[in-house]
């Protein structure tokens, strides 16, 4: 029997229409919950990082941790290993993963118009009509995100993707199952030695993008009978030391007979190729309403290998803490509305494993020691010491670091 994946547009008779599957064949579900866990297991990563990996929603901070890239390659290698037995009924996102040369693969896909799927939603969640249209826009653009990211194809449910596209507004839950059922028995979608070959070598190109990307490379792996292809995509200026280096990393995984290198479509001069140092601070944010000192702050500390993000006045900053958890937050005291001690106190009141370092022109003693009391990591004086800022982050960073190893 073939495996099957089967993705929908969210509120499309998903559950019920795997439970009837299941029930006429047997087979085990896989689920992108239980892939995200072993990812995380394998990774020591965040489930909740780990989840975002299918989120169009992407950090301002990824381009420093990596953790959209991370997350994607140990998803492949948990996808890999548990299909790898027979039976397997893989859902959601994860099952896109699985390369087209596995033919023994029955793409299914469940959709039905937006109306449906937000009537339904409603009903589900028992939440208002217009609750409901906003989940199924942010499913339908998580969709659209991800299968734009593995195909360049930004129409998710394009019936080329799949070998069965079903309109469940239009098709029992019954009848659904019962076709899923009788094309999974075809002889297009058994399994072969190709097919089986092919699933090898995609669960040891996983198993490539996980090795290099735990050493801070950005390459994907491709593999045809044990023969490894790496691409890189982005300028690098110099290559044959980082061909080099990655052909080092992947050579002496099991299974790999050889090892190439390529330049990728991807590949240009206005996007300079970075290997990533995991042990740097990359997760640090600057925020400060003198816009020239703040950019060239930010320039100067990736200069340093600390990665950054901006922001030009308090009120902003505490959004975007929110959503991207920066790790160091390095803030001007004086500034027109939400002032940087106002910062300090809602971080702290808040999150308080954010470290606090308070920037100041014309602080006084009395202004130093409230945010020492507040709980301030440091305080350091304008005009800056670059290397002295280098260290307290590094400090702050390794404090945090400590904090989580125990």
């Amino acid at each position: 029997m073939p495996i099957i994946t089967i993705f929908s547009g969210g509120f499309c008779q998903e559950d019920p229409v795997v439970r009837e599957v299941i029930a006429r064949t047997g087979y085990r579900q896989i689920s992108d919950d239980e892939i995200v866990a072993e990812a995380s297991r394998r990774s020591e990563m965040a489930q909740s990082k780990i989840k975002l990996a299918f989120s169009a929603k992407t950090s301002v901070f990824n381009k420093f941790t990596l953790e959209k890239e991370r997350s994607l390659a140990y998803i492949k290698l948990a996808v890999a290993d548990l299909i790898s037995t027979d039976n397997a009924l893989i859902t959601c996102f994860s099952g896109q993963l699985v390369p087209t040369a596995v033919s023994h693969t029955l793409r299914v896909c469940l959709i039905a118009p937006i109306k449906y799927r937000t009537d339904a939603a409603a009903k589900q969640q028992g939440i208002s009509e217009k609750e409901a249209a906003k989940l199924v826009q942010r499913r339908e653009e998580d969709c659209s995100f991800w299968i734009d990211s593995l195909f360049g194809n930004s129409d998710p449910w394009d019936p080329d993707l799949y070998d069965i596209v079903i309109p469940v507004d239009k098709m029992p839950v019954q009848a659904a199952a019962a076709l899923i059922f009788e094309n999974a028995a075809k002889d297009i979608v058994q399994q072969t030695t190709e097919s089986k070959q092919a699933l090898q070598d995609f669960r040891l190109a996983a198993e490539i993008e996980v090795a290099l990307v735990q050493q801070g490379h950005t390459v994907e792996a491709s593999a045809k009978n044990g023969a490894i292809t790496l691409t890189i995509n982005k300028h690098v200026l110099r290559l044959n030391r980082l061909q080099e280096e990655l052909k080092s990393i992947a050579e002496p995984i099991a299974g790999v007979k050889s090892v190439e290198t390529k330049i990728g479509k991807d590949f240009h001069k206005t996007d300079i190729y970075r290997k990533h140092n995991f042990k740097m601070p990359s997760k640090v944010l600057l925020i400060d309403d003198e816009r020239e000192f703040v950019q060239t702050l930010s320039e100067r500390l990736m200069m340093r290998h600390m990665g950054s993000a901006i922001a030009y006045d308090g009120e902003s900053a505490l959004s975007l803490i929110k959503e991207d958890e920066p790790e160091v937050i390095i803030v001007d005291l004086k500034m027109p509305g939400v002032d940087g001690l106002e910062v300090l106190r809602k971080v702290k009141e808040t999150r308080p494993e954010i470290e606090v370092i308070i920037l100041t022109g014309h602080g006084h003693e009395a202004d130093r020691q409230l945010c020492m009391e507040l709980g301030a990591f440091a305080y350091l004086q304008k005009p800056l010491d670059i290397n002295v800022l280098s260290e307290t982050i590094q400090k702050a960073n390794e404090k945090i670091r400590q904090k989580k190893d125990k």
